[in-house]
């Protein structure tokens, strides 16, 4: 099957590169259909695109810009933030200007339309996929999962342990795996993370009892402030005087008990951080999960997602 990236994620960019370099290799590509990626460098009054073909201008109507613009069930600031950013798109033809330039004719709904029909529409919840981060917003991250089409990523499917907004997990344009969360009567994706950060005995398995470890400071309530120890996993250390939410620290681990789940901690020390994890350690990051089961089968909480239901 024909494989769709997400754009700027190209694992095929040499092709991509060679198609570029000249008018006929342009050509090659307009006759076989072949999907290609450029920086958008121009939008303009009208919202159409002006892409930097390097051995000539591509043209990309508005209506061709993404799927959805020509009804109006996508706003043009679709259109005007990919200005100096990759697009994937299709040659469609060439034309000339009044100078008697050539330049391309460029399509990426059809892309997206040809994405969407041949991958996307036949994802189902439980499918792990690639995924690039586009945006972030205070209540989770959009991701591109195949030639600029968008799903969301809500900030409670990012890791078990919870966080204040995306951007402590994630960047922009940073590539990561998902798995499908849900899709609805519209078509619309909704991913998920946790489901790949391993379960509670998978990520506790790391520490033990005695040890000094690094952790980030999540929140400070009455009764204890949460630590984590890795994205899936955090722990509560004793109330202490000064520590904030986002604060790094060092923490000694007095117990670990899977039975309900629980691993107490001291602070030795802390100090002032920007709150954010080491990047993520996938325990799954292919295929696909029928159903995943976070806490450990001796534990008197069942915590577990179900994609079948």
């Amino acid at each position: 099957m024909k494989k769709y990236y997400p754009e700027g994620a190209r694992a095929d960019i040499e092709a991509v590169e060679k198609r570029l370099s000249s008018p006929a290799e342009l050509k090659n590509a307009f006759l076989s259909g072949e999907s290609l990626e450029a920086r958008a460098v121009l939008c303009d009054r009208g919202h159409n695109l002006d892409v930097d073909l390097r051995c000539m201008k591509g043209f990309m109507p508005r209506k061709e810009c993404a799927m959805g613009i020509e009804d109006n069930t996508v706003r043009d600031i679709a259109i005007i933030s990919r200005v100096n950013k990759p697009v994937d798109f299709v040659i469609t033809g060439f034309s000339e200007n009044e100078r008697g330039e050539t330049f391309a004719l460029l399509s990426r709904r059809k892309l997206q339309e040809e994405c969407a029909a041949n991958y996307t529409s036949r994802l189902i919840p439980g499918d792990i996929i690639d995924a690039r981060v586009t945006h972030l917003e205070p209540f989770g991250a959009f991701c591109d999962i195949g030639a600029g089409i968008s799903a969301l990523m809500p900030i409670d499917g990012i890791s078990v342990s919870r966080i204040p907004h995306p951007c402590v997990r994630f960047s922009v344009n940073q590539d990561i795996k998902a798995v499908v969360k849900s899709i609805d009567e519209n078509g619309r994706i909704t991913l998920s993370q946790k489901e790949l950060l391993g379960t509670w005995e998978e990520n506790a398995s790391k520490f033990a009892p005695g040890e000094t470890v690094p952790g980030v400071i999540r929140s400070v309530e009455d009764y204890g402030i949460f630590v984590e120890l890795a994205p899936n996993l955090a722990g509560l250390a004793e109330c202490a005087l000064g520590p904030r939410a986002g604060d790094s620290a060092a923490v000694y681990i007095k117990s670990i008990n899977p039975e309900r789940m629980k691993i107490k901690l001291i602070i030795v020390d802390y100090f002032t951080g920007d709150g954010k994890s080491p990047a993520a350690d996938y325990f799954i990051s292919d295929g696909h999960i029928d159903k995943w089961t976070y806490s450990p089968e001796t534990s008197i909480k069942r915590v577990e997602t179900d994609f079948m239901s």
